[in-house]
């Protein structure tokens, strides 16, 4: 017996590769934060060393329950300090690399999380 419906009404990851996304069949080839309630915003930064406070502090105003950071080909933490905002306002943080960060997102949106992915998506890796 199936229990879970066959589509997702918000914003899904259809599939990803080296340096793109693919958002409910739209391929996108910047970074990205989405949301699991229908936000997508550019996320502006291309490459990890670029990363600071800033871009992390653009993801507290979506107001999620998690934020997912997907950190590019490779697993990299944040800096502590980049995540303050986060962490005040009570939001969970979860790093991964990008791809993992995908397949995570999808998971915990298609059961009804609210839940944020950032995704760094660097280009010419």
């Amino acid at each position: 017996m199936k229990i879970q419906p066959d589509t997702f009404e918000g914003q899904m990851i259809t599939g990803y590769g080296p340096g793109w996304v693919s958002v409910n069949g739209e391929k996108i080839l910047h970074s990205v934060a989405i949301s699991a309630r229908g936000r997508r915003e550019i996320w502006p930064c291309n490459e990890f060393s670029a990363l600071c406070a800033d871009h992390f502090s653009q993801l507290a105003l979506l107001q999620a329950d998690l934020v997912i950071f997907g950190s590019g080909h490779r697993l990299r933490f944040p800096r502590p300090e980049w995540l303050r905002e986060l962490v005040e306002k009570r939001i969970g943080v979860e790093t991964m690399d990008t791809a993992a960060a995908c397949r995570t997102y999808n998971i915990l949106a298609g059961e009804g999380r609210n839940v944020v992915v950032a995704l760094l998506l660097e280009q010419g890796l």
